[in-house]
């Protein structure tokens, strides 16, 4: 159409997933831009996903060589894992090593805002533009492509457009593609705590989780470390009262109890909301000539660590998938964008599955779980596998999708 701006593929959505598919393009050797709906300038506060998988540390390592070393760099391992079962340790594992392969650990633990940081350099020296204040508002796909107008009032033109605009995508709305799934019973509240100056004073390294806490109410706790704080994860009751419990002195208590008083002024962010385990019903348009990725695509809830990280393995598949299609007679393009809706509707459906397989074991509704989990906390003294089990359930299952992948989610 005369006027419109013309890009080989454009990518609505400036976050993990959108800036990933920018790289995996240019690494293949596509260039892309990324419109992104917020200023500049927006608020990014909040540690959102900590937890960068070892896989995707390779991942970013391969799109975009330097960026996994910064992660590692600035982000930590933690080294202890400890469980406690109602006011008693029932495990505690400490490991004298990160683990991974090569220079690259099991993961680092580092807020998405630094990560986001490290991924805006990587664009800038792959000369990749983000055009801001550009929120997607149209959407049209042809045989040969596909046409979007942006909220700043232009146009533009794309042999490829990839969705990576979050919950609320437009890109999926305006494709005719609709989520589908459930949401968690229980609402969960998430507070980031900074980390105190004198490390004499500080919570050791260790990332903790304690069942049925009664010093707090008999909630599930969480307590994970990250690069310059801690994130507490506390699991409401069915009746509680969220605004109330994530008022400035409820969560001063919280902080004070479950850390220590030197913690209870360092609360910084918190953010309370239940868990939607949903999917899109379709990954591409009818031309194949859009293809969704990360929230767009699929919400999960967070047990495991598979939103930001399957994310970022969708983004390194669209790119491939794209790249294969430009390079590739008309038929065979349009069995690529495919093959990729297949691959990561597969890993959706999988990751979907076992995040959901933690949510249930959380929200305690099914009185075989519970059963198992009151043996094993009874067990835990004497047989070291019962703690383990206890340590390792709440995240869920360990294993990949069942597809050929470069990365696990």
């Amino acid at each position: 159409m005369s006027g419109a701006t013309e890009e080989n593929v454009l990518i609505a959505g400036a976050g993990p997933t959108g800036m990933s598919t920018a790289l995996a393009l240019n690494a293949r050797g596509v260039p892309a831009a990324i419109l992104e709906a917020e200023p500049e300038d927006r608020d990014r506060s909040g540690s959102r996903a900590i937890y960068v998988h070892g896989s995707t540390l390779h991942t970013l390592d391969r799109v975009h060589p330097g960026l996994a070393d910064d992660l590692v760099d600035e982000g930590l391992v933690w080294p202890t894992r400890r469980t406690a079962w109602r006011g008693k340790d029932v495990f505690e594992r400490t490991y004298d090593n990160p683990g991974g392969h090569g220079d690259i650990p099991h993961f680092s633990s580092i807020p998405q805002e630094t990560t986001e940081e490290f991924m805006h350099e990587a664009l800038e020296d792959a000369g990749i533009d983000i055009h801001w204040d550009a929120e997607v508002e149209t959407v049209e796909t042809g045989e040969d492509g596909v046409h979007v107008e942006t909220s700043d009032g232009r146009e533009w033109d794309a042999e490829y457009l990839v969705g990576a605009d979050g919950g609320g995508s437009t890109v999926r709305k305006e494709i005719g593609a609709s989520f589908d799934g459930d949401q968690s019973e229980n609402s969960f509240i998430i507070a980031d705590v900074d980390e105190l100056d004198d490390e004499d004073d500080r919570w050791r390294c260790e990332r903790l989780f304690h069942y049925d806490d009664p010093e707090v109410g008999g909630r599930n706790v969480m307590l994970v470390p990250f690069t310059g704080g801690w994130r507490l994860d506390i699991q409401c009751h069915a009746d509680d009262d969220v605004e109330e419990l994530v008022s400035d002195d409820k969560m001063r208590e919280f902080v004070r109890t479950v850390m220590g008083e030197e913690y209870e002024d360092k609360v910084t962010w918190v953010s309370s909301y239940k868990f939607l385990q949903v999917m899109a019903d379709t990954f591409v348009d009818d031309h194949r000539r859009v293809l969704l990725a990360g929230e767009a695509a699929h919400l999960l809830a967070p047990f495991g660590a598979r939103g930001m990280n399957s994310g970022i393995a969708d983004a390194d598949e669209a790119a491939s998938a794209i790249a294969a299609a430009i390079d590739a007679n008309r038929p065979t393009a349009r069995d690529e964008i495919e093959l990729y809706a297949a691959r990561r509707e597969t890993a959706a459906e999988y990751n979907l599955e076992a995040a959901g397989t933690a949510l249930e074991y959380l929200q305690g509704d099914n009185p075989i779980t519970n059963l198992r989990k009151e043996a094993a906390a009874a067990l835990a003294d004497y047989f070291e596998p019962a703690g383990e089990y206890l340590d390792d359930a709440p995240y869920g299952p360990h294993t990949a999708p069942p597809i050929i992948s470069t990365g696990n989610y």
